[in-house]
């Protein structure tokens, strides 16, 4: 873990020198004090200004805020070289703001104090590497990882799940080709060749605080040699009045298929979760390249969803995962229009729930909103209207004269923007003119 200290080491700005009566003048305080936190690793770091003179051995204090008396610091006591590990110190939080300061002794001489800026362990400490364990695939790499710091870590107890990993993998024989990619602490890299040698760095990040950690070590890997019976590959899947339909490719014949779903939340987990993966309904011992399920199988959330094939004497390797959110695949109806003339002048048109949709409808379940468009039906001119409300009246309109409509929903202030497809057309005629009307009334009296 201290290999890379110099490369991550966090320079905290030293105060001026605290003068406290010394024992003999040739004792200078250390110079370049310099604190580095990686995980729960605590090191002081200085330089020596009394070369000239022998036996010099340091010792450092600290001190918390509210605190008036210094206590000395636990691994840092007589020091003949020029660093200490103070890890054992021990802190009620890791927000508490500490105060140090470091002194040379020989015999009963001391040097002046040398007083570091106060500062506060979680805001300065570095993110260490995480542990990583790989396992091969014929073509892809399983990853675990396991959180920087120690199992009972301090630093990041309250931050183990959140941390966000970026993997760097390239052929061993060409790192021109690297890809990038976010990784979680249990994975799968898809996509790579059977028989040849990877090679890989990860390292961890937090988003809030945004924290960037170092690389871990460079591991390398073969691939396995070409499974006999291939994993099915092009998961999809789309939703269709009030199922599921999930699809995939496979080119051999004469096997079945089953598929399997995870809650995503789980990935964020940094522990084993092989065993709670779920069998979905009807998508087990199927023969065909597709299952159709119910949408209630899944509440409302982000889930993952892989599929294996068989063929009775042997099983493929799970296929590579597809995340599905079920908000992205909601179903929106058109809705159903009635339109009806008032007067010479005026339509009203009312917006109603689709047939399909009475029963339990995703219509329902959000706040929609509904797009109107209106237009004489021998003209190109539309008139377009956004609103909430399912009862429209249109005025100003021509006498006997056939006007159309259209609508879609839209769920209200929706990041994906989703809507249903536009409604048919309808068409009604407003009624006659009242000059229409007289000229009708005072023929027909005419006539009798």
């Amino acid at each position: 873990m201290l290999g890379f200290l110099g490369a991550t080491t966090l320079m905290l700005v030293a105060g001026a020198p605290w003068v406290l009566p010394a024992g003999g003048a040739d004792l200078r305080s250390p110079e370049n004090v310099v604190v580095s936190i990686i995980d729960d690793n605590f090191i002081l770091k200085w330089k020596s200004s009394s070369e000239s003179v022998s036996n010099v051995t340091f010792s450092a204090d600290y001190q918390i805020t509210g605190m008036d008396n210094w206590i000395k610091l636990p691994g840092c006591q007589y020091v003949t070289s020029t660093e200490c590990n103070f890890s054992s110190i021990k802190l009620k939080s890791v927000y508490e703001k500490i105060k140090l300061r470091i002194r040379a002794e020989t015999g009963n001489s001391t040097s002046p104090w040398y007083e570091v800026e106060p500062f506060i362990p979680f805001q300065e400490a570095q993110i260490g590497p995480p542990d990583v364990h790989l396992e091969a695939e014929d073509k892809a790499i399983i990853i675990n990882l396991s959180p920087p710091g120690t199992k009972n870590s301090v630093m990041w107890a309250m931050d183990s799940s959140s941390f966000v990993y970026s993997l760097v993998i390239w052929k061993n024989s060409s790192s021109l080709e690297e890809r990038t990619k976010t990784v979680y602490a249990r994975d799968k890299i898809h996509q790579l060749s059977p028989e040849t040698t990877y090679c890989l760095k990860v390292k961890a990040g937090l988003r809030s605080p945004r924290k960037v950690g170092v690389y871990s070590p460079v591991y390398c890997i073969n691939t396995t040699v070409k499974h006999h019976l291939p994993s099915p590959e092009n998961l999809e899947i789309n939703a269709e009045n009030r199922v599921y339909v999930l699809k995939w490719n496979y080119t051999y014949e004469n096997v079945t298929f089953q598929a399997q779903w995870l809650h995503a939340f789980l990935k964020k987990i940094p522990e084993d979760h092989s065993d709670k993966w779920k069998q979905i309904p009807n998508c087990e011992n199927v023969k065909t390249t597709h299952c159709v399920f119910p949408q209630n199988v899944f509440t409302k959330g982000i889930f993952f969803i892989r599929v294996q094939a068989s063929n009775g004497n042997s099983t493929s390797l799970w296929s590579e995962e597809k995340r599905f959110n079920t908000e992205m695949q909601t179903i929106l109806f058109p809705p159903v229009i009635n339109m009806k003339p008032i007067n010479d002048a005026s339509l009203r048109v009312g917006i109603g729930a689709p047939k399909e949709s009475e029963d339990k409808s995703v219509n329902q379940l959000y706040p929609l909103i509904y797009e109107v468009i209106f237009r004489e039906n021998t003209s190109d001119t539309e008139r377009d209207v956004l609103e909430k409300r399912t009862d429209f009246t249109f005025s100003n309109l021509k006498p006997l004269t056939v006007y159309c409509v259209k609508a879609r929903a839209l769920i209200e202030n929706d990041r994906w923007n989703r809507s249903s497809v536009f409604s048919d057309t309808v068409c009604e005629k407003t009624k006659p003119g009242q000059s229409l009307l007289s000229y009708l009334f005072f023929f027909r009296v005419m006539k009798q």
